[in-house]
């Protein structure tokens, strides 16, 4: 985490074991590959802690990860999962990790050649395999990097507030095209190859109903999938260990944890609240660091059409996960015990506009703190106005709401923002039309349409500087039985070079499904008419505002297709086949101030 801390020197040869086949409690075996500390042609006699890392994305491609920490002193431990790759059994995404992961930590820690420690990492599906064996609290697990990793699937990453994440669609069709089975199978791999080749149009002949794409061909595959759309709720399913820890926080493993992130990742709300609420449960260190980076890029120093250059970068991240596991598994004098719990980026501050370039200065800079949210903020509410303004002052008078008609057929499209794995580019980009982005038309700005509501302030006068959560709060309508409705904040740019007209740079958003109101264990349909406060959470941020930039805040109806598009009908989520377009209302007055609720620093 920081470059002055000292870490293990890289003195050994290596000596691999390819395809170790570990038992598991049912019988299956599961592929594994070591990585043993060696001179020449000679093991080193241990025992050495253990780094483990579990994968459905090929083992083989862990090999530069697993010399690493070999020629350093570790065992490395690189394991395909159930159903993956060489590893036996059926794979169904996520329902096994947690007892498959238990087994594997604690067979590990009965080799001759472990000490009895075995620490864990991994990014994405490999964070979330972490997080579902510490929920089981294997006796054995030492310490843990969690990198973009889930706290609960249905709240904050599958779903979100009631809706569904369609990059789960692209992962469906994905993972088949590279499953075991395809693999074998010419045949069935040239037609789950066109099946992920022709993803839009597949998400675009949804609903998804069971035998009618190529999934078919994989049952264990199909049924996943399926299982996602027809559990709206939150039910028993989502509770299931390998879909994250949030119901486990009580009984999880109490180990040293690094939790990482990044602002534009899908798995912000989840790595802070982790850090959050397992920071308040364990004895042993709990730390975050979030840097401003999206999916799998931890480190980069672009994001989208972003740079945070000269700062963003953090060349020396494997160097960080080093330090993690000296300290906690060696027990060497790594500095961590000195290290803050909370390193974060505040993005924001840069050079902005670059001449014959797309390419926005955004910059930043590193700051640390104890809590988070770091102390000096404080919630600030800013009001919508019926004018299209953004302020401060809550309104005074009432004023007939703000409508909108809102065609399924026809939703606003996702540039960029948090995403993973979903073939749309990921991270900061102007909100405007953009042919890089699927079902984008012309090149206009999104608050160019007429169901896209924007609220505006005036140019700041200083620098407003955004840390924590963010949480939208809403007087809404509908005149039929559900809908959705969207919120963004934008940091506005004036006009530059590339930009004549400005750019509205997306630093945050989220959505929130009316039926989910009062909580996501039961559906409850509108009243057309009716009036209710719909308060969600957009994606927490950390971004400076610079003054001479304005605040915007945008409401909307759908976001396609980072999300599913809500049909207005009320029927069966992800079964009915009608639409309906809803004419939607926002409240904006002294009576139904809607706001957004910003953790502001204070002056």
């Amino acid at each position: 985490m920081d470059a002055q801390f000292s870490c293990s020197a890289p003195i050994y040869d290596v000596i691999t074991e390819r395809d170790t086949q570990l038992p598991l409690r049912d019988g299956v075996c599961l592929a594994t590959d070591l990585y043993f500390p060696a001179r020449g042609d000679e093991k080193v006699d241990g025992p050495f802690p253990v780094v483990l890392t579990r994968t459905p994305y090929d083992k083989s491609n862990k090999a530069a990860v697993g010399a690493y920490y070999a020629e350093r002193g570790y065992i490395a431990a690189m394991q395909d999962v159930r159903g993956r790759y060489q590893s036996e059994g059926e794979f169904y995404a996520f329902a096994h990790e947690g007892p498959d992961g238990y087994d594997t930590v604690e067979w590990l820690a009965e080799q001759p050649w472990c000490n009895g420690r075995v620490g864990t990492c991994g990014s994405s599906y490999e964070a979330a395999v972490q997080s579902a064996l510490a929920s089981l609290n294997p006796p054995h697990l030492a310490a843990m990097i969690v990198t973009f990793g889930p706290s609960s699937y249905y709240h904050c990453s599958m779903r979100q507030n009631g809706a569904l994440e369609m990059r789960f669609f692209y992962y469906a069709f994905s993972m088949a095209s590279t499953s075991r089975e395809a693999r074998a199978d010419a045949q069935l791999k040239a037609a789950l190859d066109d099946a992920a080749a022709h993803l839009w149009e597949w998400v675009a002949a949804a609903p998804v109903r069971k035998g009618t794409t190529p999934l078919r061909l994989l049952p264990s595959y199909e049924r996943w999938l399926l299982d996602l759309l027809e559990h709206v709720t939150y039910d028993d399913y989502w509770r299931q260990p390998g879909y994250g820890p949030r119901p486990y926080f009580d009984q999880h493993a109490d180990v040293p944890t690094l939790y990482v992130g990044g602002w534009y990742d899908t798995y912000t709300r989840a790595t802070l609240e982790n850090f959050t609420e397992l920071g308040k449960r364990q004895k042993t260190p709990v730390h975050v660091l979030m840097g401003p980076w999206t999916h799998g890029g931890a480190g980069n120093v672009a994001s989208g059409d972003v740079s945070f250059q000269p700062d963003g970068a953090l060349s020396h991240y494997e160097s960080t996960r080093l330090q993690w596991f000296d300290q906690f598994l060696k027990d060497l004098p790594a500095g961590r015990e000195h290290a803050r719990a909370v390193r974060y980026f505040v993005m924001g501050g840069g050079e902005g506009m670059q001449e014959a370039s797309r390419v926005i200065r955004h910059g930043g800079q590193w700051r640390t703190a104890d809590t988070w949210p770091p102390p000096g903020f404080e919630p600030r509410a800013f009001y919508l106005h019926s004018d299209g303004t953004l302020s401060q002052s809550a309104p005074e008078q009432i004023v007939p709401p703000t409508q909108y008609n809102f065609d399924p057929a026809d939703p606003v499209p996702t540039i960029g923002g948090n995403l993973s794995a979903i073939a749309i580019p990921q991270g900061g980009f102007d909100q405007r039309n953009d042919p890089r982005f699927p079902f984008t038309k012309g090149t206009l700005p999104l608050n160019a349409r007429h169901d896209v509501l924007s609220f505006i302030s005036e140019p700041l006068e200083d620098d407003l500087v955004v840390v924590g959560p963010i949480t939208a709060k809403l007087w809404v309508a509908t005149d039929g039985l559900d809908t959705d409705f969207t919120a963004k904040l934008v940091d506005v740019y004036p006009p530059g070079p590339h930009y004549p007209d400005g750019c509205a740079l997306g630093i945050a958003d989220s959505i929130c499904r009316l039926r989910f109101r009062n909580g996501f264990e039961r559906e409850e349909l509108a009243k057309p008419g009716e009036v209710y406060e719909l308060t969600f959470e957009l994606y927490p941020t950390a971004n400076r505002f610079v003054a001479g930039h304005q605040l915007r805040v945008d409401i909307s109806s759908s976001n396609y297709p980072r999300f599913d598009v809500n049909p207005n009908t009320g029927g069966p989520l992800h079964q009915d086949r009608c639409r309906r377009v809803a004419l939607n209302s926002l409240y904006h007055d002294s009576a139904r101030p809607s706001q957004i609720m910003l953790s502001v620093e204070a002056r």
